[in-house]
């Protein structure tokens, strides 16, 4: 271990900025960690169905302030994205060559999460499983997949959206909520934010591509601009608190992206931008370097096979023959979240099972008989050096 921590420190260009990487992983464990502790899947005469504790305990609201990071993650992404077209350009690269290269480690994990919930779902209805219970199972897996469709489209206009001031989205998600919750407009044009909404964040890491964004100022100003007018909209405006969906609320601040979510979103990426300097001063560590340098390498397969991991959990504590605290049982006090960050490390090993199946889907290849080892090494050194999806 000593060794690849060494290997992975020394391959890594001076000029990287292994801060950028660190908040990639922050807000893949935020998604990871948020599921896993506002989802619950509750045995109810024999079905399983997702509840939310937010439902029964709305004071858990700010949990959801703290792990919805998808600001964050396209924050980055449009950063990375940017930075890497620029620098394809002046290698002489097409768009189109960028682009595949860019989309390629994408989509290679997604068919296997696909082909295998495909076979699961045809053995669940075999074994007499009813159709509440598969949809509920297949919804909780396939949901995140929506993020990776927006963040593809924001991806493939990386060009134009790396000269557009993030005003401009957020002006269509203004005038899209004003429509919409103050005129009674259809609520259908709330779907306009789902693109919208996200490329405020997308287009301000292109703008710190292009060498804008860099001060402090900026970054407190982003901040406490977007915590303002968050809570002000929660305040006064009566938008929801809590910034994931709650099963049967009226209104949702991410399905879709309402005006709060993106002014949190600001929030939140002022906040990354000064967190860089004590993160670069972390990362400064081999070991610590090593760790988000993996954990950027194998992103995908985390972000896809989490909810899977969690599922595994569930059904298996379902041999015990009784509904397990935390894990069956309904979600309406403090014992609950207790019992459930207990099964959080239980979550955890079942995802480095996922992992250690399917990890060589993200990368494009596999094992290699007497290279294993040699083949992990190169791909740890890989991810010190190649920027990430």
């Amino acid at each position: 271990m000593r060794d690849l921590v060494r290997r992975i420190d020394a391959a890594t260009p001076p000029d990287r900025d292994r801060a950028v990487d660190a908040l990639r992983a922050l807000a893949i464990l935020g998604v990871v960690l948020g599921h896993w502790l506002v989802t619950a899947l509750v045995v109810d005469s024999g079905t399983l169905r997702a509840v939310s504790p937010l439902q029964r305990m709305p004071e858990l609201a700010p949990v959801s302030w703290t792990f919805q990071t998808l600001a964050v993650f396209f924050f980055v992404g449009g950063q990375v994205a940017a930075g890497g077209h620029a620098s394809a350009r002046a290698r002489g690269a097409t768009y189109g060559q960028w682009l595949r290269a860019r989309l390629a480690r994408l989509f290679r994990p997604v068919a296997a999460v696909l082909m295998v919930w495909t076979v699961a779902v045809l053995a669940l209805f075999a074994a007499g499983a009813g159709f509440d219970t598969v949809h509920a199972l297949v919804k909780l897996v396939l949901s995140p997949l929506w993020f990776l469709l927006v963040f593809t489209a924001l991806t493939a206009a990386t060009p134009l959206l790396a000269r557009m001031n993030p005003l401009w989205p957020l002006a269509v998600v203004l005038y899209v909520d004003l429509f919409r919750f103050g005129l009674d407009g259809p609520a259908a044009l709330g779907w306009i934010n789902v693109a919208a909404g996200w490329m405020v964040p997308y287009c301000l890491g292109a703008q710190r591509a292009r060498g804008r964004l860099t001060s402090r100022t900026t970054g407190w100003a982003l901040l406490t601009g977007g915590a303002a007018a968050t809570a002000g909209l929660v305040l006064v405006a009566g938008y929801p608190a809590s910034m994931v969906g709650v099963p049967g609320a009226a209104v949702s601040n991410l399905n879709p992206p309402t005006l709060a979510a993106v002014t949190f979103g600001l929030a939140q990426c002022g906040a990354a931008l000064l967190l860089l300097g004590p993160l670069r001063r972390v990362l400064a560590r081999p070991a610590a370097w090593a760790a988000v340098a993996l954990l950027n390498l194998y992103a995908m397969t985390v972000f896809l096979w989490h909810q899977t991991a969690m599922i595994a959990v569930t059904a298996t504590g379902l041999l015990a023959g009784r509904p397990l605290p935390g894990l069956h049982t309904v979600p309406d006090g403090a014992g609950w979240v207790l019992a459930r960050l207990a099964w959080l490390p239980v979550f955890a090993g079942a995802l480095l099972v996922c992992w250690a199946a399917f990890r060589t889907y993200e990368q494009g290849g596999g094992r290699t008989r007497g290279g294993g080892r040699v083949m992990r090494v190169h791909r740890a050194e890989r991810a010190a050096t190649v920027p990430h999806a």
